[in-house]
């Protein structure tokens, strides 16, 4: 049984982000390199909206799902990636 499955009932709502790559202070530490203006070319080329994301993406999407208007959601994995994963 998922995690939303077991916590609907006591109307507790479990969802989770899945960001791209974000420019922050993180993303040199997981690519292990200098983030270049090639590097960039060469994360966004495979992104359909055509650049990396911000922090204030992946904040808006978390504001979101916190937010009443969500409050039919749960149990999704919510890409924040610019249609990379489609």
């Amino acid at each position: 049984m998922g995690l939303a499955a077991e916590y609907g009932p006591k109307k507790i709502r479990v969802n989770s982000i899945c960001p791209l790559a974000t420019m922050t202070g993180l993303l040199e530490q997981f690519m292990g390199t200098a983030i270049t203006e090639d590097v960039k070319a060469k994360i966004v080329s495979a992104v359909p909206l055509g650049r990396l994301g911000e922090v204030r993406d992946v904040s808006n999407a978390a504001v979101w799902l916190a937010s009443d208007e969500a409050s039919f959601v749960t149990g999704v994995n919510l890409d924040v990636d610019g249609g990379r994963a489609i």
